[in-house]
């Protein structure tokens, strides 16, 4: 892996503790419908994406309580589990999105071209690696991407979508304006990141709506708030050698 790609947190160590993978459960969290990935294609076969590990889903039906306490509320299921093969799969849908919004043909992209357009894509999205040291986050079903809807099912305006590959994305993006739209998107995502920090998830630094709890990203973000002086190590490794 070049070191454009690779990511601090990649050096974590991993220790497997075998928990295995569990359905989310829709009805006290919400999925989406239909699955955005499923529905461009996406290679799952017999996979589901919505899977996590069963300590991911006991926090996320805890941060689910925390919720409740500012009222009919739920947490919505954007994505959590994604094979490696689904990985590569969006890396390079979203590489030829990209490409194509800023008017560059695939065919005839410059090597600068490519290395700037592979380095946009690699900020939001982990590299599809099969290397056990350093599988991507959702492929350990560790990581999950959620929202929150209201009593409606509308999600709350967080001011940007999920997966856009912009600044727009970072957690406090909007957090310096006092503008009543913007000031609002700030509030949502606080929200939905105290009630999963609360149940002990870890926010992506450049997305609003990844979590993750017991992968790489996790202990190395526990690892940076020095909460500990011990060496953190992560509990989940690639996912696909357990049974669903």
């Amino acid at each position: 892996m070049s070191q454009l790609l690779h990511k601090p947190y990649q050096s974590i160590p991993i220790q497997d503790n075998g928990d295995r993978l569990v359905p989310i459960p829709n009805d006290r969290l919400v999925w989406i419908d239909p699955h955005p990935y499923a529905a461009l294609g996406a290679p799952y076969g017999d996979r589901s994406p919505f899977y996590v590990r069963s300590e991911v889903l006991n926090r996320l039906l805890q941060a689910q309580t925390f919720l409740g306490e500012w009222g009919d509320l739920r947490i919505q299921i954007f994505d959590a589990y994604r094979p490696v093969a689904v990985q590569q799969f969006m890396v390079d849908h979203t590489f030829r999105t990209l490409a194509a919004e800023q008017g560059l043909a695939i065919d005839g992209l410059s090597p600068t071209e490519r290395e700037a357009l592979q380095t946009q894509v690699h900020q939001f999205w982990a590299v599809p690696s099969s290397d056990p040291a350093t599988p991507p986050p959702h492929s350990t079903g560790g990581a999950v991407d959620v929202t929150i809807v209201n009593q409606l099912g509308h999600p709350l305006d967080m001011g940007s979508p999920i997966d856009e590959c912009s600044p727009r994305s970072y957690p406090d993006h909007f957090a310096s304006s006092d503008r009543p739209p913007e000031a609002t998107y700030h509030h949502n995502r606080c929200l939905l990141r105290e009630i999963m920090t609360r149940a002990g998830f870890r926010n992506h630094p450049a997305e609003w709506w990844h979590f993750s709890y017991g992968d790489q990203l996790w202990a190395w973000l526990i690892s940076q708030e020095n909460l500990t002086k011990s060496d953190r190590i992560a509990c989940y490794g690639n996912a696909s050698f357990l049974a669903i």
